[in-house]
């Protein structure tokens, strides 16, 4: 289950982010470290597909896939040397898949702090750059001691004096120019700025209208590097409050469409690279979700070890080919449902049965 954490300023939102995307449970207050320690909630990918092959199937259980998320406490200008909650934010931080900034732009006087979405975003970017100058300032030294006896390390060291430079100037990895063969590369040293990122722009119920010119900033800062979404999370925590048939009605009034999660999944997975396949039949219909790339074998290990240590083939068909044909039977009689080998890389929306033997 892939993690995400949402990091920001104080007051810019994260509780209430947390509370829009779990249904409650964080305490969100108008002041600095009102979390202290992360609360960790899980989410149910909302997926139509997974819903009409249950249908077709007649399933017993719908199970579909689901996400973590994390609010890990403020952030505040010097944490990176220990202010605030210093080194305890930025461990929080190191546990998660992918970075959440979550920026405000929300204007309250009872609620302390700026509401200037860049100037959150340039605080919490250089908090984290400076953490992770200090572990390649770390890396690096040990790297150079060790080329001495080690040439293989002449490239290792050229990437992390790279690293190292645009890290000094105060530049996030995420927004380098780095490939992402050389990103890759970089992963042993568990840098923050490293990790995939995504940025919600916090706003009020009067912004709304006008999002697309208070988040052009923030876009252009990124160079399209980060997805960028605007979200009054504040009517969003309220409404996922409510009982799914008011829901639906309030946000549909309000103009927010499906709601928060629906938006902040589909960019998590663009960000993560993340895609779905299922697995259906009577007992149940399963969502599963991969890296986009990864092998049938590694597509099968999602389910158990066993299946990606005996693979044998996948059969394979798209969900929505499937559901035309109306059950795997009528599939099969017309040659519709594939039998792939090893080397085939699952698409999203495959309806995958696996074959194994161990």
């Amino acid at each position: 289950m892939e993690r995400f954490g949402f990091v920001g300023l104080p007051n810019a939102g994260k509780s209430s982010l947390y509370n829009a995307l779990a249904g409650g449970g964080a305490l969100a207050a108008p002041y600095a470290f009102a979390t202290t320690d992360p609360n960790i909630g899980v989410a149910k990918v909302p997926d139509d597909r997974l819903d009409q092959l249950a249908q077709m199937s007649a399933s017993k259980k719908v199970i579909p896939a689901s996400v973590q998320f994390a609010d890990i406490g403020g952030l505040v200008e010097g944490a990176a040397s220990g202010e605030g909650l210093g080194n305890k934010f930025l461990a929080g931080i190191r546990e998660v898949d992918a970075i959440v900034f979550v920026l405000r732009a929300f204007q309250d006087t009872d609620v302390p702090g700026p509401t200037d979405p860049l100037e959150h975003l340039r605080i919490v970017e250089v908090e984290l750059a400076l953490a992770d100058l200090e572990t390649v300032e770390r890396q690096l030294e040990k790297h150079r001691k060790s080329m001495k006896s080690d040439k293989t390390l002449v490239g290792a060291v050229a990437l992390l004096e790279r690293t190292h430079e645009a890290l000094s100037e105060g530049i996030p990895l995420h927004r380098t120019n780095f490939t992402s063969e050389e990103r890759h590369e970089l992963q042993p040293f568990f840098l923050l700025t490293n990790k995939p990122a995504l940025a919600i722009v916090n706003l009020d119920e009067d912004q709304v209208s006008e999002s697309e010119s208070i988040l052009k900033p923030i876009k252009d800062e990124f160079h399209d590097s980060v997805d960028v979404i605007g979200m009054c999370i504040q009517l969003e925590a309220e409404a996922a409050l409510l009982p799914p048939d008011q829901r639906g009605e309030l946000l549909e009034g309000l103009g927010l469409g499906q709601g928060a999660l629906p938006r902040f999944v589909r960019s998590a997975y663009h960000q993560l690279g993340l895609r779905t396949f299922f697995t259906t039949g009577e007992k149940e219909t399963r969502a599963w979700t991969f890296r986009s790339g990864s092998s049938a074998p590694e597509c099968a290990g999602r389910i158990h070890t066993d299946f990606e240590r005996g693979f044998i083939r996948a059969e394979t068909i798209r969900w929505d080919q499937l559901l035309e044909f109306g059950s795997y039977v009528k599939a099969r009689e017309a040659g519709a449902v594939r039998s792939e080998g090893k080397d085939y890389c699952p698409q999203d929306g495959d309806v995958l049965e696996f074959r194994f033997n161990v």
